[in-house]
């Protein structure tokens, strides 16, 4: 910068100090004192990938609304699959990609590009990058933050359900339980060893997060396809969490859920069991899990179906190479002793 310029840029620094000062020194509006007219329930939903989630969100969201409540369904998977049951198949314009079209054509994006409605249940998917293009953490980073431009925190539901991913670990998925962003988790599970895994870490983040200080408790676990055979009501049992509903692993369900039926609905043969889930997401308790070891978590299915008689046998030089290893004498400096 040539010395002609500093006068010219000097009165624009201290004009900038001064509005800043300024600005700090306006006092904050008051703590709210009154009463709380609106209580907003905010539930983080994690599974392993292809568990179930969506189907489960999708019928319980709108069980939810027709029993009179407002029901804000937010899809925080990169497939952007969550609303797709609620809305029979037909893809929901992401929260990303709309971000990424009002840019380029200048125009700021407003409620209604973004969330949309089915017989009361309010829908909007996060989305993510297309595959190599970016982080989908960071993608969900970039949702929460342009929700919060939109009013999130001025916005009237008596429910606000999450559908995250539990089986990525990076930190925009864990949002939700590192900063006190629900006031708590369900996780959804089956009886094979990995979604139990996926759920046990999702416990393992709900406790790591309570030990710094966190909020946020698992209020209990959805257990999906049903086979009876078990492990699933076993962890829960283990790590101290209520099971809120058991989904049997019935043909018409997945015959139901494939053609993007809701089957959630008040006076049907499986409105029952969503009407219980219900009432048991409201009323349950976020607590602290004791999340299980590995080799506990193991122990819940039989040795031959996780192949825990499995024995760890160390490879050899010969093994990597085809040839016997050659031992070199070491080029370490060892120094007398004084």
């Amino acid at each position: 910068m040539s010395s002609s310029t500093i006068p010219a840029v000097a009165p624009v620094i201290f004009m900038m100090k001064d509005k800043l000062r300024a600005e700090a020194a306006i006092e904050p509006s008051p703590v709210a004192t009154g009463p709380v007219t609106k209580e907003t329930q905010i539930i983080a939903i994690y599974g392993k990938g292809g568990i179930g989630k969506s189907f489960t969100l999708a019928n319980l969201s709108y069980m939810m609304a027709q029993q009179g409540k407002k029901v804000l369904l937010i899809g925080c998977d990169p497939k952007s699959d969550t609303t797709s049951l609620l809305f029979g198949g037909r893809a929901c314009p992401t929260i990303i990609e709309t971000s990424s079209k009002k840019k380029l054509a200048g125009e700021a994006v407003q409620i209604g590009d973004v969330c949309f409605k089915r017989d009361g249940v309010y829908a909007m998917e996060l989305g993510g990058p297309e595959v190599g293009r970016g982080c989908g953490g960071r993608g969900i980073i970039h949702g929460f933050e342009l929700q919060e431009k939109l009013g999130f925190h001025e916005w009237g539901f008596d429910y606000v359900l999450l559908d995250f991913l539990g089986d990525v670990v990076c930190g925009g998925f864990g949002l939700p339980i590192a900063r006190d962003m629900c006031q708590k988790v369900i996780v959804v599970a089956s009886n094979d060893l990995q979604s139990l895994y996926v759920a046990n870490n999702v416990c393992s983040a709900v406790e790591y997060f309570r030990k710094l200080g966190g909020n946020v408790g698992v209020a209990g676990m959805v257990i999906n396809r049903d086979d009876g055979t078990g492990e699933a009501s076993a962890f829960a049992e283990q790590v101290g969490i209520p099971v809120l509903s058991i989904i049997p692993a019935n043909e018409d369900i997945r015959r139901k859920s494939a053609s993007y039926e809701i089957i959630g609905r008040p006076g049907t043969q499986w409105g029952p069991m969503f009407e219980e889930l219900a009432a048991n997401v409201h009323t349950s308790l976020p607590v602290r899990p004791k999340p299980m070891t590995q080799d506990a978590l193991l122990g819940l299915f039989s040795a031959a179906s996780v192949g825990r008689d499995v024995v760890l046998e160390p490879a050899t030089q010969f093994d990597m190479c085809g040839k016997t290893e050659i031992i070199r004498e070491t080029l370490e400096v060892v120094y007398d002793e004084v």
